[in-house]
């Protein structure tokens, strides 16, 4: 009793600022507790976690112990990747006491922001190391393969200035600037013309690295095709294999200039984030060329280790020695042999010289925005017409971060919900205003039948007046848009309807159906619900086969595969993604009455089958790329991303429109 009369005393002598700040860190603390799983105690331990203080934030490891030996001496300081939140443990409670007393509200100006950090109690902190990560097999990285000389020499005989036939075959894409010698790479099929070489075959002055390659056995013929890829901070490069027909198994690439990190994926969900310092070379052969992806992530800070951070090879599971690396230019020299007869490499599953004959039969994906819209209005628009009172059966549990959002909503706020279905949200609290709107009028009319205020209305256009909401929801709408022009439009359609203050909550599918190591639950369950959080692999209404895998390769968002074609894909149950831009099948238990909202849903136990009479409709989805839906959310005019999240197999964002900006 004593202790607590004590501190009554001491928060009555409080300033203003002082009891402003404290009501700052009780609100971190209730933020962390919900949404990390944080417990966070009164009584002073020797541990805490320091609210805005991670590596997510951009705050260095560096620049937190910095502000924290000011205090004491941290025996311990976990900074876990893309996190807002650090964990330290000092020598003394004492110490950690004053830490929480001197650093609470106080600021850490980053490379990008200003942030301020909020201290709590815990009483432990999670696990400091986790199983330590292996290179994919197959993969090895060369240190220091050029001196810094040659680097200059290679990099100042690239001339990006001249896009003539004589200085290689030159494209300005919208992630990177990209050059080809040798042989043309075309996006468009991710394939070489094998019989069109291009004047210009690789420069003489790659002759010394590629000699050095030969000599140490790293390849057995000399390549006849380079790509370079020149990256300004920021940009990457998506997930994908290099097709196997065009080129032979080895593929060797030269970093130069600024390090980075590359992500490698197996299709089984494993995942090895790999540090690639400046002037390293990258050997890939087997497994890691044939069966993972590797790609970039576009973002303009990598997670790398804090101790050798020029060390090559998987960034650390330490949390004790992680920190944040800022990103400079980049430039890649990617070696390949062009293969002349098919693949028979060892991944049949993967390889386009041995998979199944392609078959023309799918819809191609969208060249322009005419045929984006001809695709939208056939495989999603008429689609839901036909399965709406099937689809509205399937859909009646809210999902509980959707939910906590509507609670966080004041007293007569104004709701859109944008793409609203069978209105599941919009009866949710009697005491907003709602109102939804839907392309499809039969979702809108089982609205009426609800007594729900819902309008027939494109996402890309709805009939209300800017700024006139509160807040907008859009749950699994955005991943039927089949451009990125288009999902940007939807975005800025729903920055526009809010007031300035006012945000919005965003789901879209997620291409990662495992992340931290956490799959979807559906995934665990016997019987799935067909929920819209429930992401392709989880339906338990496809059993068509696969066909061609889809489309372009996808500059907008940064995804291509090897398998990407001129047509979509149609996804198969319980399998890894293997392409963003797919079609997922539907099947309409008892035909034509489902659309009228007679019978039961269609999920059915793992492994069983579909009835054979059951009509099938698919339906178009972009599945997004982890950090692709903030990314794309960033480029629309006057927002904030105030949250991104993952969700059960949906990324999810919370935006939130700027002061003082209304059109």
């Amino acid at each position: 009793m004593d202790a607590r009369r004590e501190e009554n005393v001491n928060v009555q002598k409080m300033s203003k600022e002082e009891k402003k700040r404290l009501k700052k860190q009780i609100k971190a603390s209730h933020t962390l507790l919900k949404h990390e799983g944080i417990h966070t105690v009164s009584m002073p331990t020797k541990s805490l976690v320091v609210a805005n203080g991670g590596l997510g934030n951009g705050v260095r490891r560096e620049q937190l112990l910095e502000a924290l030996r000011q205090c004491g001496s941290p025996e311990a300081l976990l900074t876990p990747p893309d996190k807002p939140y650090a964990f330290v443990t000092f020598q003394s409670t004492e110490e950690a006491r004053l830490a929480l007393v001197a650093l609470s509200g106080s600021q850490i100006h980053t490379e990008e922001q200003v942030v301020t950090l909020y201290l709590n109690f815990v009483e432990r902190v999670g696990s400091e190391v986790q199983t330590p990560q292996e290179l994919p097999p197959g993969l090895t990285i060369l240190e220091e393969f050029v001196s810094p000389d040659d680097e200059l020499r290679l990099l100042e005989a690239i001339d990006w200035s001249s896009q003539s036939d004589g200085d290689g075959m030159q494209k300005a894409l919208k992630h990177r600037k990209v050059k080809h010698y040798g042989y043309e790479f075309r996006y468009d099929n991710n394939n070489v013309d094998k019989e069109k070489p291009l004047s210009e075959g690789i420069p003489q002055v790659c002759d010394g690295v590629l000699e050095r390659c030969l000599k140490e056995n790293l390849i057995k013929v000399k390549p006849d095709q380079l790509t370079i890829n020149q990256y300004q901070p920021g940009q990457g490069i998506p997930p994908h294999v290099d097709t196997h027909s065009p080129f032979e198994d080895t593929i060797v690439s030269l970093s130069l200039g600024s390090k980075v990190v590359m992500d490698f994926k197996h299709p089984d969900g494993r995942s090895v984030a790999v540090v690639l310092p400046g002037r390293s070379l990258l050997v890939m052969t087997g497994e890691s060329r044939y069966l993972w992806t590797h790609g970039i992530t576009p973002r303009k800070f990598d997670v790398v280790p804090a101790c050798d951070s020029n060390r090559p090879g998987p960034v650390t599971s330490d949390l004790r020695d992680l920190t944040l690396n800022k990103r400079g230019m980049r430039t890649s020299f990617t070696f390949r042999k062009v293969r002349r007869r098919p693949c028979d490499c060892a991944f049949p599953s993967a390889c386009d010289s041995q998979g199944p004959p392609q078959q023309s039969s799918g819809p191609s994906a969208p060249q322009s925005d005419s045929d984006a819209s001809c695709l939208e209005r056939e495989f999603v628009h008429e689609v839901y017409e036909q399965i709406a009172g099937h689809f509205s059966s399937t859909r009646h549990s809210p999902w509980p971060r959707v939910l906590d959002f509507l609670r966080s909503l004041p007293t007569w706020a104004v709701l859109a919900d944008v793409g609203c279905g069978n209105g599941k949200y919009l009866g949710l609290r009697t005491d907003l205003f709602t109102v939804g709107c839907d392309r499809s009028r039969s979702l809108v009319d089982i609205c009426g039948q609800r007594h729900f205020q819902a309008l027939v209305s494109d996402a890309l256009a709805v009939p209300l007046r800017s700024g006139v909401c509160d807040a907008c929801l859009s749950i699994a709408v955005i991943h039927h848009f089949s451009t990125q022009e288009r999902r940007l439009a939807a975005i800025n359609e729903l920055v526009r309807l809010l007031r300035p203050g006012g945000r919005a909550l965003i789901y879209v599918w997620s291409m990662e159906q495992e992340y931290n190591k956490q799959k979807s639950k559906y995934l665990k369950e016997k019987k799935v619900k067909q929920e819209e959080g429930s992401a392709p692999g989880n339906l338990q209404n496809s059993e068509v086969s696969d066909q061609v895998h889809a489309g372009k390769a996808d500059e907008d968002c940064g995804f291509f595969t090897e398998k990407n074609r001129s047509t979509l894909s149609v996804h198969r149950n319980r399998t890894a993604f293997h392409s963003q831009d797919l079609l997922v099948p539907w099947h309409l238990k008892g035909g034509s009455q489902q659309s009228k909202g007679v019978g039961k849903s269609s999920e059915s136990p793992a492994g069983s089958k579909a009835s054979e009479s059951s009509p099938v409709f698919h339906r178009y989805y972009h599945v997004f790329c982890e950090g692709e839906l903030e990314n794309l959310c960033q480029k629309a005019e006057n927002i904030t991303v105030r949250s991104s999240y993952y969700d059960q197999g949906n990324w999810c964002v919370i935006l939130e429109k700027k002061l003082g900006m209304i059109f």
